[in-house]
């Protein structure tokens, strides 16, 4: 594999660069730099930035909006946000379902929704865990019935799902429902797309370890479904939440928003004293602890660029996503500890949603403690990090 830049992907990289620097609007870094929760409307701003300029959906086909960009490329433009500190793009519609429509859904599905999935003009959340179907997603009881009302076909869904991450802001949702009770459990599971503003659905805050409400139970109470806006055939739509499952479990690794994170950790370090009164990242245990976390993320990254690069051969993730996964989150979460140890007493009067630690200490050491706590569930989601080694025993191991 050739890691040598070439001189085009050195011009792109400025050209990136450049327009980061250019059109990232300053009052949403303003916010991000003093701790406040970011809202819809932050979000989708930045978005249609990117539709505009053509960028929000790099990996799309061509036809549909995509860049046509080289794996290289690809992972440029993810550094370069990460070095920019620039919110990304939020991956369930863009990176998780537009490729189940493009892939499996009828002409006039992707007519209607890949245009303003790619604009930023639909939010979309994820209905696939429930309360007793989480990392054994395929024994989720939701059920649609289908029935015919003045010759339309329609279902009616009723159930729970839970853990649906900003499921509050939602205009639309992609759910996993039981069609056909009597199947094997992954044979009888269908894919839905419904209008959230629908009636009979409620959406219940949960709030999480931190205090923020960043996730929400959702109640489905005979909510009618037109049968058009199943995306593949009825009792088949496992093959598509697998599908999906493997482009989310590729995004959670976050290689290069952990690279700069990696770098905060080193400029908190440098600043901060140890115990013995020099610089803690001066401090030989400290320092072994980054070294240590930076081989581990080093590794990580060369198996995103096998990825990607499979990736440009027409080779869709498989199980390297289990991989990236189990390694991206747990890097994730060591980035997190180290920060806080880094933040010392600063980061320990936490006060939570909207208080974080704002007045106290520098800066850097400002929502250390929320992230520290937040960042828990990242070995849980998209499938926990238990389940991914199995995978990786059957697929891989064959065991």
């Amino acid at each position: 594999m050739n890691l040598d830049f070439s001189p085009e992907d050195n011009a792109f990289r400025e050209e990136a660069r450049a327009f980061l620097a250019d059109k990232y609007p300053k009052a949403l870094r303003d916010k991000q730099e003093r701790g406040e929760t970011l809202g819809k409307e932050d979000y989708l701003s930045w978005h249609r930035i990117l539709a505009q300029k053509g960028w929000s959906a790099p990996s799309w086909p061509k036809e549909w909006g995509g860049t046509d960009w080289t794996p290289t490329q690809k992972y440029i433009w993810s550094e370069e946000q990460a070095r920019a500190d620039t919110l990304g793009i939020l991956p369930f519609g863009v990176a998780m379902l537009a490729p189940v429509i493009y892939t499996f859904g009828t002409e006039e599905q992707k007519a209607k929704f890949l245009p303003d999935i790619r604009d930023g003009k639909i939010w979309w959340c994820q209905g696939y865990s429930e309360p007793g179907a989480g990392s054994d997603l395929a024994s989720l009881k939701t059920r649609a019935e289908r029935v015919t009302e003045n010759g339309q076909d329609y279902y009616i869904v009723n159930g729970q799902k839970t853990w649906t991450t900003l499921g509050q802001h939602a205009d639309w949702g992609f759910f996993l429902v039981r069609t056909d009770p009597d199947s094997k459990p992954q044979a009888g599971i269908s894919f839905l797309l419904i209008d959230m503003k629908t009636p009979g659905i409620t959406v219940r805050p949960i709030i999480t370890l931190e205090g923020g409400h960043e996730v929400n139970d959702v109640f489905l109470d005979n909510v009618k479904v037109p049968v058009e806006n199943r995306v593949f055939h009825e009792n088949q739509g496992w093959t598509c939440a697998k599908a999906l499952l493997a482009h989310e479990r590729s995004g959670i690794a976050g290689v290069a928003r952990s690279k700069r994170g990696l770098e905060r950790v080193r400029e908190m370090a440098s600043t901060e004293l140890s115990d013995a009164g020099g610089s803690l990242l001066a401090d030989a245990f400290f320092r072994r602890k980054v070294a240590e976390l930076e081989i581990d993320l080093t590794a990580l990254e060369f198996t995103e660029l096998r990825t990607l690069a499979g990736e440009s051969s027409g080779k869709g993730p498989g199980t390297e996503s289990s991989i990236l996964k189990i390694k991206g989150t747990e890097i994730q979460q060591r980035l997190q500890e180290l920060a806080l140890e880094a933040a010392g007493h600063y980061g320990a009067p936490f006060l939570g949603e909207g208080g974080h630690n704002s007045g106290v200490g520098p800066l850097h050491s400002i929502d250390t403690a929320g992230d520290y706590f937040n960042g828990r569930k990242t070995s849980i989601y998209g499938g926990s990090n238990e389940i991914q080694r199995n995978i990786i025993a059957k697929m891989v191991l064959g065991l």
